[in-house]
C-alpha cells in the first residue's frame, strides 16, 4: 500500500505539475498546437483589464506588440502587428469579453483567450492561451514560430506595468 502511494505521488509530481509562472508551455498535435503561459501580478483586476483593454496603448508598455488598430469591444474587428512576424498584420475578431475576466480573440485559424483570476491574496492569476489549428494545419505548422519567448515576454510585461501602476495609485 506505501509503495502505490508513493508511486502515485512521484507520477502526480512528474508528469502533472504545471509549469512556473511565467514559462510558457506548449503542446503539440497533428492537427494543432496550443501555448499558454500563467503569471502572478500583484495588482487590482481592474488594472489589468484596462491594460488589456485599450488597444492604442499596447505599445507602450508591451514590447512583443508593434500595433493595434481598432477597438477591443464585442464584436469588433483589430489589426494587429507583433515583433513574432512583423511583416505580418493580423486581422482579429473580438469574440468575447467578460469584462474583468475574461477575452477571447482570434481568426479562422485560431483563437488567443485572456483571463484572470483573482486570488485570496490579493493578487490575480494572468493567463494567456492560444490555440490554432485546423485540418490544414499540419501543411504549414512548421512555418509558424515557436509562441513561447513571445507569451513569456508579453506576460513579464503586463506583470511589470500593471505592478507600476498599482505602486502608483498607493
Amino acid at each position: 500500500m506505501m509503495f502505490h502511494s508513493t508511486l502515485t505521488l512521484f507520477l502526480m509530481t512528474t508528469f502533472f505539475t504545471p509549469p512556473p509562472y511565467g514559462i510558457a508551455t506548449t503542446i503539440k498535435k497533428t492537427f494543432s498546437r496550443e501555448t499558454s503561459v500563467s503569471i502572478e501580478v500583484q495588482a487590482d483586476p481592474s488594472i489589468i483589464w484596462a491594460l488589456l483593454t485599450n488597444a492604442e496603448d499596447y505599445p507602450r508598455w508591451n514590447t512583443t506588440i508593434t500595433s493595434i488598430e481598432g477597438d477591443i469591444v464585442q464584436g469588433s474587428r483589430i489589426k494587429l502587428r507583433s515583433t513574432l512576424d512583423p511583416s505580418r498584420t493580423f486581422k482579429l475578431k473580438i469574440k468575447e469579453i467578460l469584462p474583468g475576466e475574461k477575452m477571447v480573440w482570434g481568426d479562422a485559424l485560431g483563437e488567443r483567450t485572456y483571463s484572470l483570476d483573482r486570488r485570496q491574496g490579493g493578487e490575480v492569476l494572468f493567463t494567456m492561451r492560444e490555440r490554432i489549428g485546423g485540418l490544414m494545419f499540419p501543411l504549414f505548422a512548421n512555418k509558424i514560430p515557436s509562441f513561447d519567448s513571445s507569451f513569456e515576454t508579453f506576460a513579464r510585461d503586463l506583470k511589470v506595468e500593471a505592478e507600476i501602476i498599482q505602486k502608483s495609485n498607493k
